[in-house]
């Protein structure tokens, strides 16, 4: 698969995602706080490079790809994402939504399976204390529903557009950069 399809497939499995959180926040009712953002200030988030390849494509196209390669190595260790921008108006404090990784897509409106096959929400702290009763219902309704995006489905997702890519975790800063470094070779023996 050549690397544009690989963006390709990525970006219709973040459309397939979306479409899927949508419809659990609909019938659960749970959503983020307006202007929250305190899942982006976790400072070792780690991320796959097959993930932000659409992101470092975008940045390509738009010839920035070498200033965010220069911001991005500017950073120190354990600092947070670099598409934080806490003065950023789009959900979650991501100067780059739509291009975010998936522990970001996922966090708050997803399930795991446990040990005993159950399903249980990986869901954020302020959504459960702040809308009890919703959590409760979606706690017991995501055991009949298939409505609930499963972790491991858009990680085995991810591997089967590239196993490589997608199966090393890295800092998220690290996979940022990573991805760039992949697009900017990837174009640099190309017209």
């Amino acid at each position: 698969m050549e690397l544009e399809d690989k963006v390709q497939a990525v970006e219709q499995l973040w459309l397939t995602l979306d479409r899927e959180i949508a419809s659990f926040q609909n019938w659960s009712g749970l959503h983020c706080k307006t202007g929250c953002g305190k899942c982006c200030l976790k400072p070792n988030i780690e991320a796959s490079v097959l993930e932000f390849l659409p992101f470092a494509l975008h940045l390509y196209k738009h010839n920035i790809a070498f200033d965010w390669l220069e911001k991005i190595n500017g950073l120190t260790d354990g600092q947070l994402c670099a598409l934080y921008d806490p003065t950023s108006s789009a959900a979650g404090m991501c100067s780059q939504y739509a291009y975010r990784a998936l522990i970001c897509r996922l966090f708050g409106f997803s399930a795991r399976r446990n040990k005993y096959a159950s399903k249980e929400l990986v869901m954020c702290q302020t959504i459960k204390t702040e809308q009890p009763e919703q959590f409760a219902v979606a706690v017991t309704q995501i055991q009949e529903e298939d409505s609930v995006p499963l972790v491991s489905y858009y990680n085995m997702q991810l591997r089967e557009i590239d196993d490589q890519l997608a199966q090393e975790f890295f800092p998220i800063n690290t996979a940022i950069k990573r991805a760039i470094e992949t697009i900017l070779h990837y174009y640099a023996y190309r017209s």
